[in-house]
Formats: structure tokens, C-alpha cells, sequence
């Protein structure tokens, strides 16, 4: 019966787990707010005037959104702001996902009220005054439009690592930070390419910025070709001089001379896989509701916008509440997707049935075997992992960790090694 157990976690410990647009989409968020909150008010005020229920059915339906944005954007503020707060044991990153739930809560609520308001007004139509309550849809329209536009500004890479190259290709690599240790201080070290050629840059984790001289990469790919990269100082950071040609697939030797001795590490980068559906657990699910809210939002308004206009060219008052009811199946439709995703999250189920495979490739190669794996997602771009390894040889934590660097969305790992006999010690 395998007794031994040696836990050790890699990745830095003070357990942030934000997205890499998290600022930016902040400052988006509040930027929507202010314009759907004034459109809101303009459209539930006409539709009362001019008695349209489609208005008010989009009215309500703004006001909907701009509540489930005010909680993205707070959830944005408090995740951030406590960030470093310790007594949030795995960060703060599930606040946008509990926003998004709870927003999805309260649209299921408002998608009710439609639907009832509708019904009763199928049965005790009231007149509507067209020429004032479509030009307030068609702004309605517009406003739905230019929110989109400024939530998905900046919002087309799942991670941040979405890179564009000068032949116009766009797609994402794992080449997220690397933790190495080299003469008993540690780096980060990443291949950067944010709207710029790909080099690695280098910064210090524990320790200070090494002499740019001292410092070199070899890379040596699966055809054997080899490159050498040589550093410079940036400040903050040494960037390569060299750039790195695609793909990004790669053993990266790092050497580095530091008090008269050559200290020697080694990373492995691989490419992401290019297919629709990698990297859902990259999704801002805070941002990405704010996105998808606004799209249905559009669609209602195109709903109203027809049912005004049909009701006015050929007296169908009834498509006035039938596009107000359509709306609200819009709005329902959305809430119980946001339901599913985000319970998913919060409840901790795994969020990616490739990356649980490739834990366990990277770990089962060399003849080891997996005996638990808990996988779930901390936030944006960010997973944690539990791996019990059971092996015959003398491998520890460390040796794992080394293998399991590969895979950047990691960002918190705790490795148990099983050895049958043998005591139980911790790393």
C-alpha cells in the first residue's frame, strides 16, 4: 500500500488569479454603464408615454444589463482590490463568475415579468404612438451597438497571448510565464509578443536581474535545429536581442554564469492547439456576459423596431407584445446559459477534459501512474491542479513540477509522490 507522500506546490504564492485584460475591461465596464443607464431611463419613460410595451420590454431589459454590468464592474473593483488579500485561499478570481451567476438570476426574474406583461397586454391591447416610439427603438438599437463595440475593444484574446504577426495570422500560443531557478534566485520567463516580434523577456521572481552578458537560451527543436539567444537590459527586464521564428515548440536551455560558476535550467514550450473550442477556460466570464448581454440586447431592439413598424403599416397591435414576448425568450435563453457556465465554475467542475489528458501524459510518460486528479478553474487563464503520482523510482515533487511547467493555465499545482513502503515526508 503506498504510503509516501510529498507535496509541493509551483507558482508564486501570492495567488493571484486575475485575467490579463482585468484593468482594462474595468474601465470598459464603467464606460457602459454610464450609456446604458442613460438609454435605460429614455426608453422606459417613452414607452410609458407613447404605450409600448416592446419599449419597455427593452427598457427593462437595459436596465437589466446595466444592473448585471454594475456587477461585473464592482466584481471587477473587488476582485482587484483584494487581490492579495490571504484570507482568500485560492485569489479572487471567481468573483466575475459569481457576478455573472447572480446577474443571470435576476435576468431569469425580469424575463418573467416580460412574458407576463405581454400576455396581458395580448389581451387588453392599448394604442401606441409610432411616430414617437420608434426613433426611441432606433436609438435603443444604436446604443445596444456602440456598448458592444466598447466591451469587445481590446477583448479578442482569451488570455493575453493573442499575438499578431506581420503576415496578419493571430493565434495563441502557451507561452504564459515560466518559473526556473538558476544559482539560488528565480525567473520568470516568457516569449513575448504583444503587437511585437517574439523575443523572451526575463524578470526576476526571488532575487535581482541578472548581468544581460551572463545570460543565454539555446533552443533546440524536435527537427534539431538549434538557435542561441543573447540578452539585453531593459530595465525591468532582459529581453532578447534575437527574435523567435514560429512555431513556438521548443526545449529552451538556459545557462547562466553567476559567481564563477555555470548554472543550467531547462523548459519545454509548445504551441496551443488552434481548434474553436480551446480555451474556454481562458474566457473572462465576467466580460464575456457583459458582451453576450449587449448582443441580445441588440437583437430585442431589432424585435422592437419590427414590431412597431408592422404594427403601423398594417394594424397589428399584437406584434407590439409579440416582440416584447419574443424578447423576453431572448433574455431567458441568455440567463440560463450564464446559469450553466458560471454554476459550473463556482461548483468547481472541471473545465477542461484536453488539459486533464495532458496532465496525465506529461506525468504517466516515463512509466508513472496517475492515481487522483483534481483539475477546476481559480480565474481567467488560471487553473489549479491536485496530481497523485504513484512511481517505483526515486522522483520527487520537484521532478514533476519541472515536467508540468509545460503547461502555462497551471498556475497553482500541489503534486503528491507515492512510493510503496516508504515514510511520508513534505517538500
Amino acid at each position: 500500500m503506498p504510503e509516501a507522500s510529498s507535496l509541493f506546490q509551483f507558482a508564486s504564492h501570492d495567488h493571484v488569479f486575475l485575467g490579463a485584460d482585468h484593468e482594462r475591461a474595468e474601465r470598459r465596464t464603467w464606460a457602459v454603464i454610464i450609456l446604458c443607464s442613460a438609454m435605460m431611463i429614455v426608453e422606459i419613460v417613452g414607452g410609458a408615454m407613447f404605450s409600448s410595451l416592446a419599449l419597455i420590454a427593452d427598457g427593462l431589459h437595459m436596465s437589466t444589463h446595466a444592473g448585471a454590468l454594475l456587477l461585473a464592474a464592482l466584481a471587477y473593483t473587488f476582485a482587484r482590490r483584494y487581490a492579495y488579500d490571504r484570507s482568500f485561499t485560492f485569489g479572487t478570481g471567481k468573483f466575475g463568475d459569481l457576478a455573472g451567476y447572480s446577474s443571470a438570476i435576476v435576468l431569469a426574474m425580469i424575463a418573467i415579468l416580460i412574458g407576463y406583461e405581454a400576455i396581458d397586454r395580448f389581451l387588453n391591447p392599448l394604442p401606441i404612438h409610432f411616430r414617437e416610439a420608434i426613433p426611441i427603438a432606433v436609438i435603443g438599437l444604436a446604443v445596444n451597438v456602440a456598448s458592444a463595440w466598447l466591451l469587445s475593444g481590446g477583448h479578442d484574446h482569451s488570455h493575453g497571448h493573442g499575438h499578431s504577426h506581420g503576415h496578419g495570422n493571430t493565434h495563441d500560443h502557451d507561452e504564459g510565464p515560466r518559473r526556473i531557478e538558476l544559482g539560488g534566485s528565480a525567473y520568470q520567463i516568457e516569449v513575448f509578443e504583444d503587437n511585437v516580434p517574439p523575443r523572451f523577456r526575463i524578470r526576476p521572481d526571488t532575487g535581482v536581474l541578472p548581468n544581460a552578458s551572463a545570460l543565454t537560451i539555446e533552443t533546440l527543436r524536435p527537427d534539431g535545429q538549434r538557435q542561441l539567444f543573447s540578452f539585453e537590459n531593459k530595465g525591468e527586464f532582459l529581453e532578447s536581442r534575437e527574435e523567435i521564428p514560429e512555431p513556438h515548440a521548443f526545449v529552451a536551455k538556459v545557462r547562466l554564469a553567476h559567481d564563477a560558476q555555470q548554472h543550467e535550467g531547462g523548459l519545454e514550450f509548445e504551441e496551443h492547439d488552434h481548434g474553436a473550442n480551446h480555451g474556454a477556460h481562458h474566457r473572462d466570464n465576467n466580460m464575456r456576459a457583459a458582451v453576450v448581454h449587449v448582443m441580445a440586447d441588440a437583437a430585442v431592439s431589432v424585435l422592437v423596431i419590427v414590431g412597431l413598424l408592422l404594427a403601423r403599416a398594417f394594424g397589428w397591435l399584437w406584434m407590439d407584445p409579440l416582440a416584447g414576448l419574443i424578447g423576453a425568450l431572448v433574455i431567458a435563453n441568455w440567463s440560463v446559459g450564464l446559469l450553466r457556465d458560471t454554476g459550473g465554475i463556482l461548483l468547481d467542475r472541471t473545465p477542461d477534459a484536453r488539459m486533464i489528458e495532458k496532465v496525465r501524459s506529461v506525468v504517466e510518460s516515463e512509466g508513472d501512474r496517475v492515481t487522483d486528479l483534481h483539475l477546476w478553474r481559480l480565474g481567467p487563464g488560471h487553473l489549479g491542479a491536485i496530481v497523485s503520482v504513484a512511481t517505483t523510482t526515486a522522483r520527487d515533487s520537484a521532478h514533476y513540477r519541472q515536467r508540468l511547467a509545460r503547461l502555462a493555465d497551471l498556475s497553482h499545482v500541489t503534486v503528491e509522490v507515492q512510493r510503496p513502503q516508504s515514510s511520508t515526508s513534505r517538500l
